[in-house]
């Protein structure tokens, strides 16, 4: 086996560029669940943009909006809508995680740059990634603040979890011929493998169809889908991202979940919509999968997809679009021994999603 020269220890977090983080802040607490832990902006002497760090079990999210029309910040949001600006990667030496990634072609916008408070030595660099996304190496091992400097601690409850308990996997759309690219780029700029491949014959109905390849990191911590269009008689659901978020980026999170009866009951009482799937999906299901020891009429009546492979079975579910754009979206998935992504669900999955743009006018 090669040597992981950029080995992974997981996901440190996910930062969205957002309008008003303030807002997003409240959305993701009231909504989803997650607990406000710290803050970055004019009380912390950060005169540019404000930051607000929210967690759920392993999960944790970064909302950052700029306090002015000049920053960053605020041409990402004009252009795209609030998505995900960044993913970070927690490893043990970012210099060395970039001198890795430099060395095999990777564009570094941030060489390893080391921030220091009271609380120790925290350090970050950044590699770009597909459209205006990037890659972000965090090394936390001299760290013990709440998050990193610049942020305050928060002292918020917060409103109760919905069990996420850690990322599962994220994905990112591209255009049309870039899937390969990407996915030669995970395995020689960060090492990653190749772990599934479906084309456009596994992910298709009569209207649309996609590719896509799912990448992992050495240990299998992390895993990365890329998903490109193919050649339909309609508008498929990636293309419909590309148009609206005016580029490559990442079209949803994966959260896993312990109890995803439970969450999704507790997410639906919190008003967050899902895709429907049409009830005949539970019959064709049922025959296909047999039992194993779920309930179907639950299922069902929760609209949560069930899909097995050699390895056991996964429960999964998608949300509709969490902003006006149709753009990013959340998965909530439970795994009992599946590592797959649900190929089954795939046919059914993408019919629901046809419904919804057709509802758009985008179909």
């Amino acid at each position: 086996m090669s040597e992981d020269f950029l080995p992974v220890k997981g996901y440190d977090h996910i930062e969205f560029y957002v309008g008003n983080a303030k807002q997003a802040a409240h959305f993701y607490d009231k909504t989803f669940g997650f607990t406000p832990v710290a803050k970055m902006g004019l009380e912390t002497g950060n005169r540019q943009k404000a930051s607000y760090v929210m967690q759920q079990g392993k999960v944790r999210f970064v909302l950052s909006s700029a306090y002015g029309p000049d920053h960053e910040i605020a041409r990402h949001c004009a252009l795209h809508g609030d998505g995900v600006k960044a993913i970070a990667l927690e490893v043990n030496d970012v210099e060395k995680s970039i001198r890795e990634a430099k060395s095999r072609g990777a564009t570094v916008f941030l060489p390893a740059s080391p921030q220091e408070d009271e609380h120790g030595t925290f350090v970050t660099g950044e590699i770009r990634y597909a459209g205006d996304t990037i890659f972000r190496f965090v090394e936390r091992k001299n760290y013990r603040g709440s998050f990193a400097p610049g942020y305050q601690p928060i002292n918020a409850h917060g409103s109760e979890s919905v069990g996420f308990a850690a990322i599962d996997h994220v994905v990112t759309n591209v255009y049309l011929g870039e899937m390969n690219y990407w996915a030669k780029w995970y395995e020689e700029v960060l090492g990653f493998t190749n772990l599934a491949h479906f084309t456009d014959k596994d992910i298709s109905t009569e209207y649309s169809a996609l590719m896509s390849k799912v990448m992992e990191s050495g240990k299998g911590k992390c895993k990365f889908p890329i998903n490109e269009p193919a050649e339909g008689k309609k508008k498929s659901q990636i293309e419909e991202y590309l148009d609206y978020y005016y580029g490559q980026g990442v079209q949803h999170i994966a959260l896993n979940t312990a109890n995803i009866y439970d969450t999704v009951v507790e997410l639906r009482n919190r008003d967050i919509d899902f895709l429907r799937i049409p009830d005949t999906y539970y019959d064709y299901m049922k025959d296909r999968v047999g039992d194993v020891g779920e309930d179907w009429g639950k299922l069902q009546e929760l609209g949560i997809l069930l899909d097995k492979d050699d390895d056991g079975y996964l429960l999964q579910i998608f949300t509709a679009p969490v902003q006006d754009r149709p753009t990013l979206f959340y998965e909530v998935i439970q795994r009992h021994g599946s590592k797959g992504f649900g190929i089954g669900n795939f046919k059914a999955l993408f019919v629901s999603i046809e419904e919804e743009q057709a509802l758009r006018g985008n179909l």
